[in-house]
């Protein structure tokens, strides 16, 4: 980092960052680990204590995780502290927003270093296959991970582009996270205009899964423009589909996914002729406790 990054030319060594999975966490502290910079990391009390394995692996990497204990204390009130902090000391501090939402240009600044899978996946397709795939297949929660293996494809026309949102309890009650999927229009969360959950009055709402990654009331803005285009597709999975398909993956690959990827599995599980191609979000290790919980209450 140069003096020249910042007001006054004093340099910023003070690094933070939102997150609810965990993930975006991790990877923030990994980098100051490695920098020897300072590193705090926002996360909501909720997810704290169901993302435990990620929040030690952010202290063990020296960094600060601050709970938040505002709101539903996940992911939505985790941002707008970042946010505060970032407005209070911007002259020595970055702030590594971790999804594709926030004022311009963090959706478009994310959207692009997140991209890296998306041409590498499709890179690989043709290579192994030949082919693109029929559908790209991924969860949306802010909106980071799908935007990035989107990317790559927005300009394949014969490639269908599948969001799967948090149906929750279910999507006719008002305990989900899936603002796209159920046709929320234009609001502002955070500093964008975007699709947000909200009442008439424009009030947020409040979002609901079992994942901590998809527990939030808004997505991305480009998601939005997406949908209203009718360039993707964005459908739900509930808590209990997602539970069933991490069961599932785990199982058949060997593969224990986050149980945010959880919800896109569901998704491309279904009897299909399609080949699908899905983006894994993360490690489901950090969700075991939350999931082997859950599944003891299932029939």
């Amino acid at each position: 980092l140069s003096t020249a990054q910042t007001p006054g030319g004093s340099g910023a060594l003070r690094m933070i960052a939102e997150t609810g999975a965990g993930s975006h966490g991790t990877a923030a502290a990994t980098v100051c680990a490695l920098l020897d910079l300072e590193c705090v990391v926002y996360m909501g009390e909720e997810d704290i204590r169901r993302q435990k394995p990620n929040v030690q692996r952010m202290e063990l990497l020296g960094a600060t995780v601050v709970p938040v204990t505002a709101g539903t204390r996940t992911l939505k009130e985790a941002t707008s502290e970042a946010i505060r902090d970032w407005v209070t000391n911007v002259a020595t501090t970055h702030y590594i927003i971790g999804s594709v939402v926030g004022p311009a240009p963090y959706p478009a600044i994310v959207r692009e270093l997140q991209r890296v899978i998306g041409d590498e996946a499709r890179a690989q397709m043709l290579e192994r296959t030949g082919a693109l795939p029929d559908r790209v297949v991924a969860c949306v929660g802010g909106g980071s991970n799908a935007i990035g293996i989107f990317a790559a494809f927005m300009d394949d026309p014969g490639v269908a582009l599948v969001g799967v949102e948090a149906a929750g309890e279910g999507l006719d009650t008002d305990r989900h996270g899936a603002p796209l999927t159920m046709g929320y229009r234009a609001g502002v969360l955070h500093g964008s205009l975007s699709a947000i959950m909200q009442d008439t009055e424009g009030q947020i709402g409040e979002a609901h899964s079992i994942s901590a990654g998809l527990d939030y009331p808004g997505t991305g803005p480009e998601h939005a423009w997406l949908r209203d285009t009718g360039r993707a597709t964005y459908v739900g999975t509930t808590d209990a589909e997602a539970l069933e398909a991490f069961r599932t993956v785990a199982r058949l690959e060997g593969i224990i996914p986050a149980l945010e990827t959880a919800h896109a599995f569901h998704v491309a599980l279904q009897p299909s002729d399609t080949v699908d191609l899905v983006n894994c979000s993360g490690r489901g290790d950090k969700d075991l406790a939350e999931v082997l919980a859950k599944l003891a209450q299932l029939p």
